[in-house]
C-alpha cells in the first residue's frame, strides 16, 4: 500500500516481537495490587505486579470485577479537596512548580493506574477486554460511567491515528486474520469461507484494516470494498454468487459496503473516518481510473422511526404506510405499489434531511458516521437490501453517501458547525409535503 510507510512497518514488526510472559503469581486481590503499583518504585516490581493484576482479572468472577471497579471509582478518584487547594495556590501564584504541582492531581489515579498496566506486553489488549467488561456492567448500571471516562481519554490518545497501520487483507491474509474478519462482519454476515472468498479473491474485491502495533493480531475496523462501473443500488447484485467479476482497470467507483468496528472495548474511539479517506486516497493513486467513491449504506434506524411518527404525527397516509411496510417480508415486498414505494422513498428523505436528534445531527446512525466525514446523501434506494433484516430495519431501502475529495473537507465543516445534511437534488426531489414533518417540530429541528 503506497500509504504504508516503512517506518509504519517497522514500528509494527517490533512491537510484535513484544511477547507477554506469563505473569508471577501474586495471592494479593486485585485492590492491593492496584494500590502496590502506585507505589512501587522499582520498574521490574512494578510490572510484575501489572502482569499479576492484568492476569488475576482476566480470571476473575463477574462480581469480583465489579468490586474492582467500584474500588476504581471511589478509592483511586481524584482527591478534590487537595485539587481544590492547590488551584487555589496557582491562582495566587501562577509559575511552573504550582502548575506541576496542580497538574499532579488533577486526574483520577485510576488514570494513571491504566497507563502503568498498559506497560505491560501484551498490556494493551487486556485493557481493551477489561473495558468490555465495564461497558457490559454500564449497560445494567451506569453508577460507575466516570470510570469509563478515563478508559476513553486513555484510548483517544494510545488508538490516535499516528499510531495505526493500514493493511489490505486478502485471500494470502494469515487464516487467524481471516477467522476474525469473518467474526466481526457487523453489517452483511460472512455465511463460510467460500463466502468470504467471494469477497476477497476476485480482482474487483479489496479489504482494508487498520491494526495497531500493540495489538497486531486484531483488526480494530475494516473495510469491504468493490470496484464496479456505475453505482449500485442493491448488496444482493453486489454479493451475487454468480455475478461477472469486473476487470479493474474498467471500473470507474469504488463502493465501500461494509464497514465493522471490531472491538467493542474501543468504543467511543472513532477510525472510521480515517479509515475511508486513506483507503479512497490510496485507491485513487493506484487506479486513477476510480473518480467516485461511494458507499451502500443499511437505513438501521428508517422503521423504528416510522412506527413513531405513525403513533405521533396524526397523518392517517403515514400510518397507511407504516401498516404496509410492517407486514413486507423478503417474498413479498416486490409487490408493493407505485405509491407505497414512492411514500416509504419520501419518509426516507423526511427521516435524514428533516429529523434531528435533540443535540442536533440526523437520527439515523449511519448517518451521522459518514456524513461527520464529510460525505453527501447521494440516492436512496428501493429494495437495495431484500433480506430479512434488511426489510425489518428499514423497509428494504439503501442508501448511497457519496465521498468526493474535493469537498468533503467543507461538507465536514457543514455538517460539524450546524448539523446540515448535504444531500443531493434527487433526495431533496423525494420529499412529499404530505408526509413532511409537524410545522412545529420542523422549526425546532431547523
Amino acid at each position: 500500500m503506497s500509504r504504508i510507510s516503512y517506518l509504519q512497518d517497522l514500528l509494527s514488526s517490533l512491537f510484535e516481537r513484544r511477547d507477554a510472559q506469563p505473569a508471577m503469581p501474586d495471592a494479593r486481590d486485585l485492590l492491593a495490587l492496584g494500590k502496590s503499583m502506585l507505589t512501587d518504585d522499582g520498574e521490574v516490581s512494578r510490572l510484575q505486579t501489572a502482569g499479576a493484576l492484568l492476569e488475576k482479572f482476566s480470571l476473575a468472577s463477574p462480581d469480583q470485577k465489579l468490586s474492582f471497579f467500584k474500588s476504581l471509582a471511589s478509592e483511586f478518584d481524584i482527591d478534590t479537596d487537595e485539587l481544590a487547594s492547590r488551584t487555589a495556590t496557582y491562582a495566587a501564584e501562577r509559575n511552573a512548580q504550582t502548575l506541576d504541582r496542580l497538574l499532579a492531581v488533577a486526574e483520577p489515579r485510576r488514570q494513571e493506574l491504566l497507563r502503568r498496566l498498559n506497560a505491560v506486553p501484551g498490556g494493551t489488549e487486556k485493557l481493551v477486554r477489561m473495558r468490555e467488561d465495564l461497558l457490559a456492567i454500564l449497560r445494567q448500571d451506569d453508577s460507575l460511567a466516570r470510570i469509563d471516562v478515563d478508559f476513553e481519554h486513555l484510548f483517544s490518545s494510545w488508538f490516535n491515528r499516528g499510531f495505526l497501520v493500514l493493511r489490505p487483507i486478502d485471500w494470502t491474509t494469515p487464516a487467524h486474520i481471516l477467522e476474525k474478519i469473518i467474526k466481526y462482519e457487523a453489517v452483511h454476515a460472512i455465511d463460510s469461507w467460500d463466502d468470504l472468498r467471494r469477497r476477497l479473491q476476485p480482482p474487483d474485491r479489496r479489504c482494508f484494516a487498520f491494526f495497531h502495533p500493540a495489538m497486531p493480531d486484531e483488526p480494530l475496523i475494516f473495510v469491504e470494498v468493490a470496484l464496479m462501473k456505475g453505482i449500485p443500488g442493491s448488496i444482493q447484485t453486489l454479493l451475487a454468487e454468480d455475478r461477472t467479476p469486473a476487470r479493474p482497470e474498467q471500473a470507474d467507483t469504488a463502493v465501500f459496503y461494509s464497514i465493522s468496528n471490531c472491538q467493542k472495548g474501543l468504543r467511543g474511539v472513532s477510525f472510521g473516518n480515517f479509515l475511508i479517506k486513506q483507503v479512497a486516497q490510496d485507491l485513487a493513486q493506484g487506479l486513477p481510473n476510480i473518480k467516485t467513491f461511494v458507499t451502500l449504506s443499511p437505513v438501521p434506524g428508517f422503521m423504528p422511526w416510522l412506527k413513531q411518527a405513525a403513533a405521533s404525527d396524526g397523518n392517517e397516509l403515514i400510518e397507511r404506510l407504516h401498516l404496509e411496510a410492517s407486514v413486507m417480508t423478503p417474498e413479498n415486498a416486490h409487490e408493493a405499489s407505485e405509491e407505497t414505494i414512492a411514500g416509504l422513498k419520501a419518509l426516507a428523505a423526511r427521516y435524514f434531511i428533516q429529523e434531528q436528534r435533540p443535540k442536533g445531527g440526523p437520527l439515523d446512525p449511519v448517518a451521522r458516521f459518514h456524513l461527520g466525514n464529510g460525505a453527501s446523501l447521494r440516492a436512496i434506494h428501493w429494495l437495495g437490501d431484500r433480506s430479512e433484516n434488511g426489510i425489518r430495519q428499514s423497509a428494504g431501502m439503501m442508501v448511497n453517501y457519496l465521498y468526493d475529495l474535493k469537498t468533503v473537507d467543507a461538507n465536514h465543516e457543514a455538517f460539524s458547525h450546524d448539523g446540515k445534511v448535504i444531500a443531493s437534488r434527487d433526495v431533496h426531489a423525494l420529499l412529499d409535503p404530505r408526509l413532511d414533518a409537524p410545522a412545529a417540530r420542523r422549526q425546532s429541528n431547523g
